[in-house]
Parts: structure tokens; C-alpha cells; sequence
């Protein structure tokens, strides 16, 4: 018995089990998925602090972050690093190895670098929306020193890259249990592609409608149909695969007490008597209260976030069907195309967001159903009569529906210029609207930094991106 279980090689010895030297193209997929998720998910004030910025929860005690300070906790690299280390160089490797595999079946192959492909554009997207600029050519290659290509050559080039995975795919299986997104079903796949061309294509509205529109009509008919589509990563009930939300408001994770509901967001809700403020937060003596945004709030005086979205195995997205369906009305509303008039689209946005919230706490579908109908009914709500243009009626309504998605929310409401958002006390002169590159760039990549700031104006907060017209 001695001898059988004896190592063959004394080599053997040391191998280091939890600190693999090789890795498979299909755990480092499902790594950089969960990373990615990880990065949009966390209320961490080290790396995510636009729900803060966006006014959804503000802070009791720290103020730092809900005034805009980025510099004390690094936040530009914090943000950054993720995506380019963890999500675009674990993607980038899994494609190698993905094509370097005989063992694959064409069509499983072809699968798989595409689904690699919509989520690697998923994540450029992100970075262009949130500096501008960027390492992308020479980024993840062994140029120590990569150019930053400009923000509209990206886009243009990640559609380009996006229609050629759509092309590429066709029902069946890609990554097996590692596709933490969509389970193997390359057909979900397909219409996640599209809906993020939809997304994509909003974002260039007032700077390139040719494109808006051409891309919005091919992709229109073949996005998500319903929340059964959603690209929703699902978190497990214990670490290290909890939602990053229950390590930081958790009890069982933390003692910490820092966030409450933002009074911005409440205040509005309340306005509109909105059923998913039951979803959202936490009442307090009958009520839903705000704290203040950028002063201390004594935490037991105001909502909190809802015990649900607080759990450790509560879902991440990335995309939702209520977000196709805002992208579809405001298209009606600037160009006639998308199928349905853009009060029609509207409503479907904001019974979707309803039914997605309501169906997560357990309301059976005609007690949802009535919920949407009422707050639909309301003359502050109904499309044809809410005040304001499009911009402002889709945009209020889509920040609402956004709510616990920092980024999306931020991208809108820099895009859209609504809700119009009151600017907490701060050094600053505005809420920002891009994050500056991160200061170890400027150590090492120095004059591609400098060169990348004089292209978008000033490395500033402040500094508007190409697509932010107005």
C-alpha cells in the first residue's frame, strides 16, 4: 500500500495544487465573467462609487466618495486594473488556448470564440464609456508602453468585432458549465449580442445616427424579448462567489453600517408613488427616506437597501430586458423605426422593470400585472402626458428602472442629461463625468497619457466624451 501511493517522481512534490501553472481556456472564461460582474456589482468605495454618484444610496459617515473624491483610494486604477488584468487578458488567453484545441468540433469552437468575442465588447464598452480613450490596438500585446486609440475608432471597431460574432455563432454549446452567463445556451448568447448592439448604438445617437439607426434595425427584432433574457450572472450563497454587495451591507459578512438609500432617488419614487420602492429599499416607520447626498445620515433614521438585494446569492446584470425596450422607445421617439410607437416601448420598459422586481420578491403575475397598470395610469408617468421631451420622460424613467446598476445608470444620465441631478458639496464644479486615467499610467506610459488627454480635451472629470454631445 506504501508503495502504490508513493509519488512516480519526486518532482510531484512540487506541484502547487491551488496555484496552477496551466489553466484552461474554459476556467479562465468563467473567471473573467465573474470578474467582470464583480467590477460592476461591488459598492466598494475602493473601486464602484457610482451609486453614489448617481444618488441612488449615499453614506452615513464617509464622505469622501459621494463628493467625488477619486484620488484617496486610487479609484481610476482600481476600476481599471480589473479589466484589463482580470476580464480582457483571462479572455484573451482563453481564446488562445480555445484556438489552439484539436479536440473541439468546429461549431463548438466557433461558439466559443464568438461568446468570448460579445463579452470582450462588452468590456471595451465599459472602459471607453468611462475614460475615453484607451489602450486598445497595442493593449494586452507585449508593447510595454501602448498607444491610446481614440474612443470613436473603438466603438466603430467594436461593432465591426460584434456583428462578426453574431455571424459566427449558431445554437449549441459553447463553454458547458463554465459559461456562468448563459449556461451553455448559445442561442441566449445570440440575443445578449444584440441587445448589446442596441446598447452601443444608443450611445452614438447624437453623434452618428447613421449608424444608431442601422444598427438599432438589424439588431431590434433578434435582443431580448422578455427578463428570461437577461444576462444575469448568479452569485452562490457563500464566498468567494458571493454577490460583493453582501460583503459590504451583509450582516453576516460585515458590522458595517456606511450606506442608506439615496434621497434623490426615494424622493422621486415617492413622488410617483412607485411600487418598486418596496423592492428597492427599506422602510422606516411606514415611510421610504433618503439620506442626504454628501453629509453624514445617522443610519437607523433612513431606508436602507432591501434585505433581498443584500443576500449573498442575489443576481448581478449586466443587461436587461427593461433597458432593450428603453433603447427601442427612445428610437421610435428620435427616427419612427423599432417596430411600435415610443410610448408603446415605454411601457413595456417599465412593466418589464416592475415584473423583474416584483417576480424576485414573490408577487404572483396579476397582482405585478396591476402594479404596472396602476403606475402606468398615473398622468406624471403615461408617456403622451408626462411633462417634459422624450429625453427627460425616457430618462427619469430609465434611472428609476437602472437602480443598483451604478455604471448604466451613470452612462445615461451623461448621455440623456436627465434626471437632473443636484451636485453634492464638493471642491468640484460638477458631478463627474468621466474618471481620470490612473496615476500609475501617467508613471509608465507617460507621453501616450499626455497625448490621450489633448485628443479628449483634459484629463479631467469634468471632460465630456465623444458621444456626450449636449
Amino acid at each position: 500500500m506504501l508503495l502504490v501511493s508513493c509519488a512516480k517522481d519526486l518532482g510531484e512534490y512540487n506541484v502547487d495544487e491551488k496555484n496552477p501553472s496551466a489553466v484552461s481556456a474554459n476556467s479562465l472564461f468563467g473567471n473573467a465573467l465573474k470578474q467582470l460582474s464583480d467590477n460592476q456589482a461591488t459598492p466598494s468605495v475602493n473601486i464602484n462609487v457610482l451609486r453614489f454618484w448617481m444618488q441612488q444610496w449615499t453614506a452615513t459617515t464617509y464622505q469622501d466618495e459621494p463628493r467625488y473624491n477619486i484620488t484617496t483610494r486610487n479609484i481610476p486604477l482600481n476600476y481599471w486594473t480589473p479589466f484589463y488584468r482580470e476580464v480582457l487578458m483571462d479572455l484573451k488567453e482563453s481564446r488562445k488556448l480555445t484556438d489552439a484545441d484539436t479536440d473541439l468540433s468546429p461549431a463548438v469552437k466557433n461558439n466559443r470564440i464568438a461568446v468570448i468575442e460579445v463579452i470582450s465588447v462588452y468590456t471595451w464598452s465599459v472602459l471607453v464609456n468611462t475614460w475615453g480613450d484607451v489602450p486598445y490596438s497595442e493593449a494586452l500585446t507585449e508593447v510595454n508602453q501602448p498607444k491610446y486609440d481614440k474612443a470613436a475608432d473603438i466603438y466603430a471597431d467594436l461593432f465591426k468585432r460584434l456583428d462578426a460574432a453574431i455571424a459566427q455563432m449558431t445554437p449549441g454549446s459553447n463553454f458547458g458549465s463554465t459559461d456562468l452567463l448563459y449556461h451553455d445556451n448559445t442561442a441566449a448568447w445570440i440575443k445578449f449580442a444584440h441587445s448589446l448592439k442596441l446598447k452601443l448604438a444608443i450611445t452614438l445617437a447624437d453623434v452618428d445616427e447613421a449608424t444608431a439607426q442601422a444598427a438599432i434595425s438589424a439588431s431590434a427584432p433578434l435582443a431580448f424579448t422578455s427578463n428570461a433574457d437577461n444576462a444575469a450572472f448568479q452569485y452562490l450563497g457563500s464566498t468567494p462567489n458571493n454577490n460583493p454587495i453582501s460583503n459590504a451591507i451583509n450582516a453576516v459578512y460585515t458590522s458595517r453600517q456606511d450606506y442608506v438609500a439615496g434621497e434623490t432617488l426615494v424622493d422621486k419614487m415617492n413622488t410617483l408613488n412607485d411600487p418598486r420602492r418596496a423592492f428597492y429599499f427599506t422602510p422606516v416607520d411606514g415611510k421610504y427616506v433618503g439620506g442626504k447626498i454628501g453629509v453624514n445620515n445617522t443610519y437607523a433614521s433612513f431606508s436602507h437597501v432591501n434585505d433581498a438585494i443584500i443576500e449573498p446569492d442575489f443576481e448581478a446584470l449586466l443587461m436587461d430586458y427593461s433597458e432593450v425596450e428603453f433603447i427601442l422607445a427612445e428610437a421610435a421617439a428620435r427616427w419612427g423605426i423599432a417596430g411600435l410607437a415610443a410610448g408603446d416601448h415605454y411601457a413595456k420598459a417599465i412593466t418589464a422593470s416592475v415584473d423583474y422586481w416584483a417576480s424576485a420578491a414573490g408577487l404572483p403575475a396579476a397582482e405585478i400585472s396591476a402594479l404596472a397598470a396602476a403606475y402606468l395610469a398615473q398622468p406624471s408617468v403615461l408617456y403622451t402626458s408626462a411633462t417634459g421631451d422624450y429625453k427627460q420622460k425616457i430618462g427619469e424613467q430609465k434611472y428609476i428602472a437602472l437602480y443598483n446598476r451604478g455604471y448604466d445608470a451613470w452612462t445615461e444620465w451623461r448621455r440623456l442629461d436627465f434626471p437632473q441631478l443636484t451636485r453634492a458639496a464638493s471642491s468640484l464644479s460638477v458631478i463627474p463625468l468621466r474618471l481620470t486615467y490612473p496615476t500609475s499610467e501617467r508613471t509608465l506610459n507617460k507621453a501616450n497619457v499626455e497625448s490621450a488627454a489633448s485628443s479628449i480635451g483634459a484629463d479631467e472629470v469634468g471632460t465630456k466624451l465623444f458621444w456626450d454631445k449636449y
